[in-house]
């Protein structure tokens, strides 16, 4: 014992105990496990002191953080800490979270899929402050970036569970690293819709603010699709505009309306600079959008951003019940496999709820007679295709239930506006009023991001201003 503190040393662990030495792998690999120990505790403490020593050497030296005058529980919030262990490259994609429901709370933060790892190395949840590898905990976390990360990268964390300890057993495992809580099925709920609702959170309601708290989100509720009296088949034939008036009703629900056609007035650019994304200034190789906002220069990738429009949109239209659906003047006739055939006739039902009319129309031909609203100027043919591929890999009594995100992802990526085709400043700006009021915009269906941010100082730099 000491006036302040406590050290701990561990000597001559296996003199006595050859058996195990075989077990032990480099001296590295087992300083790496001393070093993740030591971060997971620190993590779990920023109101106290942390010294790593190795060899006589030491090689981490972690203050008690100085915000920290109340409890530890508010001390852990966005501090040093975190900083210090996570590294600078962490927080420009980190999300903070304060959640709670009852005897719940969910507080943290949680990385975008912009800094998605390979491993689970930067994966910490602590309950009631001691660190867990538990089996629910991370299905409910891989489940609320399941939507907006891809493939097998996996999600970067710092989370807090707190609880009323009766809920929770916590020696269900000799190194106390997997608890059991009376209420598993509860806490997977709470813990999945809080991180999906962070990331979920608008660009309108969270850009511009470091400390912003996620709310419920609503998603507006657009008038249905106008009924046209045929459809066109190549999306790179129609303009965000088009794709917009047909897909969403009236452009620009948030109140925010577009500039006229080549306007580059002082007043427009003021009076977007205001929103999250600003003002369009013009659009590079048909595939970015250029903007300019109150913190500087902003990008956007206008394929991947109307992809994941598209896709929240689809999805919100699937959830509410059968989608809009546009019949078309004149069925359209596309040459099918016999793969294709069967398809369309297993999977009748699900080709229905997802908005399609498909029937045979000889024994190679199909015959599609009504598409999604949503969708109705893509390209038709080569969505049709796709989606009859999808349908074929996964069993029909779980393509509704499993399988529904990813069929929508499908038909929005073949739906969205298609990179080399020229959009005026209206369209552009149309383009960023939709991202703000969208839910996960950041990034597209495949976790890619949709938009990036250079401030003004960044810009300065690049060009050595100042110096």
């Amino acid at each position: 014992a000491q006036a302040s503190g406590t050290t701990i040393e561990v000597l001559d662990l296996y003199w006595n105990t050859p058996a195990r030495r075989k077990f032990l792998k480099t001296e590295a690999t087992e300083y790496a496990h001393c070093d993740d120990v030591f971060c997971r505790m620190a993590l779990a403490r920023a109101d106290v002191g942390f010294t790593l020593t190795h060899n006589a050497s030491v090689k981490k030296r972690l203050l008690a953080n100085a915000t920290a005058t109340t409890s530890p529980d508010e001390a852990r919030q966005f501090s040093k800490r975190a900083r210090d262990i996570l590294g600078e490259d962490f927080f420009p994609h980190a999300l903070p979270l304060d959640i709670s429901a009852g005897p719940l709370r969910l507080s943290g933060l949680a990385a975008l899929p912009a800094y998605s790892r390979a491993g689970r190395d930067e994966q910490y949840f602590f309950v009631n402050g001691r660190f867990v590898r538990d089996k629910l905990l991370s299905h409910a976390a891989r489940q609320a970036w399941a939507d907006i990360l891809h493939g097998a990268r996996q999600p970067a964390y710092v989370l807090f569970l707190d609880l009323d300890p009766a809920g929770v057993d916590v020696n269900v495992h000799p190194a106390k690293t997997e608890v059991r809580f009376r209420d598993a099925r509860g806490i997977h709920q709470f813990i999945f819709h809080a991180l999906q609702r962070t990331l979920a959170t608008p660009l309108a309601a969270g850009m511009g603010n470091e400390n912003v708290t996620p709310v419920p989100i609503q998603i507006p509720t657009w008038s249905p699709a106008r009924q046209r009296s045929f459809a066109v088949d190549e999306p790179a034939t129609r303009p965000y505009l088009d794709f917009a008036r047909a897909a969403f009703g009236e452009l620009n629900a948030n109140g925010v309306p577009s500039a006229p056609t080549g306007e580059t007035s002082t007043n427009a650019t003021n009076a977007h600079a205001q929103t999250s994304l600003g003002y369009a200034l013009a659009q590079i190789g048909g595939v970015y959008v250029l903007a300019q906002n109150v913190h500087g220069l902003v990008i956007v990738d206008m394929h991947a951003a109307h992809e994941r429009i598209l896709y929240e949109r689809l999805k919100t239209t699937i959830e509410a019940g059968p989608p809009s659906t546009q019949r078309l003047l004149v069925p359209m006739l596309l040459a099918a496999s016999s793969t294709e055939l069967a398809t369309v006739e297993d999977h009748q039902d699900s080709l229905a709820q997802l908005g399609f009319e498909i029937s045979a129309a000889g024994p190679r031909e199909l015959s599609v007679r009504s598409v999604p609203a949503l969708l109705a100027g893509g390209n038709v043919v080569e969505l049709v295709r796709s989606l009859l591929k999808d349908l074929a890999d996964h069993p029909a009594s779980r393509v509704v239930e499993t399988q529904r995100n990813e069929l929508l992802g499908t038909m929005a990526c073949h739906g969205a506006v298609r990179a080399n085709r020229s959009l005026t400043i209206t369209e552009m700006n149309a383009l960023l009023r939709d991202m703000e009021i969208t839910e996960r915009a950041d990034q597209c269906n495949h976790g890619r991001p949709t938009w990036i941010q250079f401030s003004m100082n960044e810009l300065d730099r690049m060009f050595m201003r100042g110096r």
